[in-house]
């Protein structure tokens, strides 16, 4: 069973701290980080940041926020705001990294990625089997899933943020469901072996 993780503060809460932060309230802005840090750590992770660059890509989330937040008007909540500026952030860090290759300075880059992952945590091994799960789905399916069935956004909210329109993101949801489903059955139930005869 997978432990649920810590439950996101309302939205109007979230939204309320972004506007109270605009206004220079800087115990809003330190509310307003803590709230929704986990979400978009989620999130930049669900959309292929290995765990290393995943910090740095929530906290460049962040950064880029606090600088625009001038211009937030709370027209959507500051949730799909800050997850709509995480999506553009990975967007620019894989560009980035496409235009400029990096070289691993191991030979097993494999292994130095399991050895720094923590263990023993609770719910870490169902963790481990959720995220290998979702990294088989097609990348569309898996960011809409993530943002609708892991971080709680409405599907109206989670079609901003992608771009798209609702219909496409229940549609990309069910099918993930569908997938997990069959996955997780067929994992449970795997087909006998055949003997050669």
């Amino acid at each position: 069973m997978i432990t649920p993780a810590l439950p996101t503060p309302p939205d109007e809460s979230t939204t309320a701290w972004a506007l109270a932060a605009r206004g220079g309230d800087a115990e809003a802005v330190e509310h307003f980080v803590r709230a929704l840090h986990r979400d978009v750590r989620r999130y930049v992770t669900s959309l292929g940041a290995d765990p290393q660059a995943a910090d740095d890509l929530t906290q460049d989330t962040f950064l880029r926020a606090l600088t625009s937040l001038h211009r937030f008007e709370g027209r959507s909540s500051a949730r799909t705001w800050l997850l709509t500026i995480a999506r553009r952030t990975v967007v620019d860090s894989l560009r980035y990294a496409a235009a400029r290759p990096r070289l691993s300075d191991t030979a097993d880059w494999q292994a130095a990625a399991e050895r720094a992952q923590p263990h023993g945590l609770p719910g870490f091994d169902d963790g481990v089997v959720l995220a290998d799960l979702l990294a088989g789905l097609p990348d569309e399916r898996r960011e809409a899933f993530v943002l609708t069935q892991l971080l709680g956004l409405p599907y109206a909210e989670a079609a901003l943020v992608i771009n798209c329109p609702v219909g496409t993101v229940r549609s990309r949801v069910a099918r993930a469901r569908t997938c997990l489903i069959e996955w997780l059955n067929a994992a449970e139930h795997p087909a006998p072996m055949r003997s050669a005869a």
